[in-house]
C-alpha cells in the first residue's frame, strides 16, 4: 500500500514539474523555447532548399555541402565568443543580440543570387544561431533549480523540431504553390520572425541569481575570469571530452537532418508533398526524442540517456541507408531516427552546465559545444563528396554511426552530474 502510494505520488510530480516552476523559471523556459524553435526554423530552412539552389545554380553536391559547413563553422566560432561574452556582459543582453543576428542574416540569405553570396550570407547567419545556443543554454541551466534542470533544459531545446516542423510546412505548402525560384527565397525570408522575441526577452526574462551574484563577488575581490582557465590542468580533462561529446552529437545531427530531405527527394524520388510527409514523421520523433531525452536525462543521469539515444540513432540510421526496405518501412523508421538524433542532444545543455563552474561556465559551454560544432559541420561538405563514391544514404550512415561512437566513448569517461547544485563560489 505505501509503495504504491509513494509510485502515484511520484508519478504526479513528474507530470506536473513545469507547474512547480517560479514565474522567473517559467518565464525563462519560455523564452529560451521560443529561442530554439525559431532558431531550428531558421537553421533548417538550408536543407529543404538545396534542391532547389542545385537546380537553380548548378552547384554539385559538395559545394551545397560546403554551403552548411560554412554555417556550422562560423555558428562554432559564434557560440564560443558569445559564452565568452555572456560571462563578461549578461546572459539576457548577449542571448537578444544573437537572435537579432541570425534573425537578419536569415532574410538576407533570400537575396542572394550565387553562390558566394550566400556562402557569406549563411556564415554571417552561423555566427548568430552558435551563440543563441550557447547563451540560452547557460542561461537555462541557471536559472532553473537542479530538480528540474535536466527536464527543463531538454524540453526547450524541444522547440528545435518545432521549428523544424514549421519549416517543413513552409516548405510543402511554397513550393507546390509558386515557382522553385520563388520558393527558396521566401523560405529564407520568413527567417526575421525570430526578431519579435526579442521584445519578450527584454520584459519578462531576468539575469539568473547565481550569475549576478558571481560577478558581484568576483568585482568585489578584484578577479577577472580568464577564458583560457578551460584549458588549465584542472579544467583540461572535462574541456576536452566535453567537446569530443559535442563532436558526437552534432556530427551525427548534421550529417543525417543536413541531407535527408535531398536523400528523400533525390535517392527514394519522392514528391515535394511526400519529402515533407516523410520528413514530418523524423520531426514528430525529433520531437518526442527531445521530451523523452529530457526526462530520462534526470531519471537516468546525463551519461545514460546520451549512451541510450547514441546506439538507438545509429542502428536506426544504418538501417534507413543500408537495409533494401520499401518506402512505407522506411516511414515508419523516420520516427526512432529523429528521436535519436534529437535524444542524443537533449542530455548537453544541462550535462555541460553542471560540468563547468560558474565563473567559466560560459567560456566553457560556449567552447565544448561548439567546438564539437565546428567538427560537425564538416559531416555535411563530407558527405557530399563520399556521396560521390558509396551513395548518398550509404555517406550519411557511415559518418553519423562515427560520430555517435566517438560520442559514447566520451561519456563513458566523464563524470555523472545529475543533482549537482550549482555555487556561486566555484
Amino acid at each position: 500500500m505505501g509503495t504504491g502510494t509513494t509510485t502515484v505520488s511520484t508519478t504526479q510530480d513528474q507530470r506536473a514539474w513545469f507547474l512547480q516552476l517560479t514565474k522567473t523559471e517559467r518565464n525563462t523556459l519560455i523564452a529560451t523555447f521560443g529561442g530554439w524553435a525559431l532558431d531550428g526554423m531558421d537553421v533548417m530552412v538550408y536543407s529543404f532548399v538545396i534542391p532547389a539552389l542545385i537546380s537553380a545554380w548548378h552547384m554539385s553536391k559538395g559545394e551545397a555541402g560546403l554551403l552548411a559547413t560554412a554555417a556550422l563553422l562560423a555558428s562554432a566560432l559564434g557560440g564560443w565568443l558569445a559564452g565568452l561574452l555572456a560571462d563578461r556582459y549578461g546572459r539576457t543582453r548577449m542571448l537578444q543580440i544573437t537572435i537579432l543576428w541570425f534573425a537578419v542574416f536569415t532574410f538576407l540569405s533570400g537575396f542572394t543570387n550565387n553562390f558566394w553570396q550566400l556562402l557569406i550570407t549563411r556564415a554571417l547567419q552561423g555566427l548568430g544561431f552558435g551563440g543563441e545556443w550557447a547563451v540560452g543554454s547557460v542561461l537555462m541551466g541557471e536559472t532553473i533549480r537542479k530538480e528540474f534542470r535536466g527536464r527543463a533544459v531538454g524540453t526547450v531545446q524541444g522547440g528545435w523540431a518545432i521549428g523544424w516542423a514549421v519549416t517543413a510546412i513552409f516548405y510543402s505548402t511554397l513550393f507546390s504553390a509558386v515557382s522553385p525560384a520563388t520558393a527558396w527565397r521566401a523560405m529564407f525570408w520568413i527567417g526575421i520572425l525570430p526578431a519579435l522575441l526579442v521584445f519578450y526577452i527584454r520584459r519578462f526574462v531576468p539575469e539568473p541569481d547565481i550569475y549576478a551574484r558571481s560577478r558581484e563577488k568576483l568585482t568585489a575581490q578584484g578577479d577577472r575570469p580568464n577564458f583560457l582557465e578551460i584549458f588549465s590542468p584542472a579544467m583540461l580533462k572535462t574541456t576536452c571530452l566535453a567537446s569530443l561529446v559535442g563532436v558526437g552529437i552534432q556530427g551525427g545531427y548534421h550529417a543525417i537532418t543536413g541531407w535527408l530531405p535531398t536523400y528523400l527527394k533525390t535517392v527514394r524520388n519522392l514528391s515535394v508533398i511526400n519529402t515533407g510527409a516523410y520528413m514530418f514523421v523524423v520531426i514528430a520523433g525529433s520531437f518526442c526524442g527531445y521530451l523523452v531525452g529530457a526526462w530520462l536525462c534526470d531519471a537516468l543521469g546525463r551519461k545514460k540517456c546520451l549512451i541510450l539515444f547514441s546506439i538507438l540513432c545509429s542502428v536506426t540510421v544504418w538501417a534507413y541507408t543500408f537495409l533494401p526496405i520499401n518506402n512505407a518501412m522506411m516511414l515508419v523508421l523516420g520516427f526512432p531516427l529523429g528521436a535519436g538524433v534529437s535524444g542524443s542532444a537533449a542530455p548537453a545543455g544541462a550535462f555541460f552546465t553542471e560540468l563547468f563552474p560558474t565563473r567559466l561556465r560560459g567560456s566553457g559551454q560556449g567552447f565544448a559545444y561548439n567546438f564539437g560544432r565546428g567538427i560537425g559541420a564538416l559531416f555535411p561538405t563530407m558527405v557530399g563528396f563520399l556521396s560521390v563514391r558509396v551513395g548518398l544514404g550509404k555517406a550519411i550512415a557511415i559518418f553519423a554511426v562515427a560520430a555517435y561512437v566517438v560520442l559514447i566513448l566520451s561519456a563513458l569517461m566523464l563524470p555523472e552530474t545529475r543533482g549537482k547544485q550549482l555555487e556561486v563560489s566555484e
